[in-house]
């Protein structure tokens, strides 16, 4: 009887040390591509599971949908365009729960100008007059006031869409150019027939646009309840992202793994361009691949504010949380060897 008891008390035990291992719903920004293996890899690798976490990861449909589903409370945790989170806390400053970033991982903006050469558009002031397309909801569409203020930029037509047709209509030539993030729309342009060379892509970034990209977000009712968990979840993606900065190629096997669709050497490229575009970035090894500069993201609190049209002035305060963050030595992938 008594070695029953103990049986059944060390089953009871089991079942606690089990039961201590935090659930997080994880929110992806967009489908299951290259970049989704970033989050993809510290899953399959075991490392959220080593942190005693249970995460499930899901494919998005957008920044914006990505935070309101964390701030509904339906996700834990996700990853989404700064701006987007921005312009979330200024449009609905009595929601209950706006959610909060923790941890840049896209330091620079992916938003891009791209055209085809053959429109003789070869820098930003050649736009001044043109045709430009994108879907309303599209980063780079919204923040193009940014842009234009920052080249001098006049007039300019806007054709919106949904998504699948905006390098479709360039290269039917119903436009001059489109806005998006430069690592889906030149792969999606090179898709439909065009040459890489035979494109002009005008990062942001590289034309006085210093805005902040992706962010992993936090449902601020989850920090306060979950705080050790919150952070135990960006140590395990940052020693994730240090596995993919050394082998993108292996990180994508992980994506081809969730989604059996995949196409790897497409990906691969995806991924490559989205690290060196975003993550890899001399901003980020300024800065420290993970944190923000204090008057940076106030300058871009104030730009999201005026080119949004935001019902109430962004508070950059209001949308990042600091403290949450692994040390600098567990972040820098500045040190990592690249295959």
């Amino acid at each position: 009887m008594f070695a029953r008891l103990l049986a059944l008390a060390a089953a009871f035990l089991a079942q606690g040390a089990i039961a201590q291992d935090t659930p997080i719903k994880f929110q992806l920004d967009w489908r299951f591509e290259g970049p989704a293996a970033m989050f993809l890899v510290p899953a399959a690798k075991g490392y959220f599971k080593a942190e005693k976490l249970d995460v499930t990861i899901d494919a998005g449909n957008g920044s914006g949908g990505a935070v309101t589903r964390v701030a509904s409370g339906a996700y834990d945790m996700g990853f989404a365009d700064l701006a987007a989170l921005m312009e979330f806390h200024a449009n609905n400053p009595a929601a209950p729960d706006k959610p909060v970033a923790v941890m840049m991982v896209y330091n620079n903006t992916p938003a891009a100008v791209l055209a085809l050469k053959k429109s003789g558009i070869r820098a930003p002031a050649d736009l001044n007059g043109r045709k430009l397309g994108a879907p309303v909801f599209d980063a780079g569409r919204k923040a193009w006031p940014i842009f234009a203020k920052a080249n001098g930029i006049g007039n300019v037509a806007w054709t919106a869409m949904d998504p699948p047709l905006r390098e479709t209509m360039l290269v039917r030539g119903d436009i001059d150019a489109i806005t998006g993030f430069s690592f889906t729309s030149l792969l999606n342009l090179e898709a439909r027939g065009v040459k890489a060379d035979d494109v002009v892509v005008l990062p942001y970034p590289q034309f006085g646009v210093k805005l902040y990209g992706n962010a992993v977000i936090v449902s601020q009712a989850f920090l306060k309840k979950h705080p050790d968990a919150v952070k135990a979840f960006l140590r395990a993606f940052a020693k994730g992202m240090k596995d993919v900065v050394a082998d993108p190629a292996a990180a994508v096997a992980t994506v081809k793994a969730r989604d059996g669709i995949v196409n790897e050497a497409l990906e691969l490229r995806r991924l490559k361009l989205a690290l060196d575009a975003t993550v890899l970035t001399a901003d980020a090894r300024a800065e420290g691949f993970g944190a923000v500069l204090a008057p940076r993201l106030s300058l871009m609190a104030s730009q999201v504010s005026d080119a949004f049209g935001t019902k109430e002035r962004v508070n950059p305060a209001a949308v990042w949380a600091d403290g949450y963050l692994p040390d600098a030595a567990a972040r820098n992938l500045f040190a990592v060897v690249r295959k």
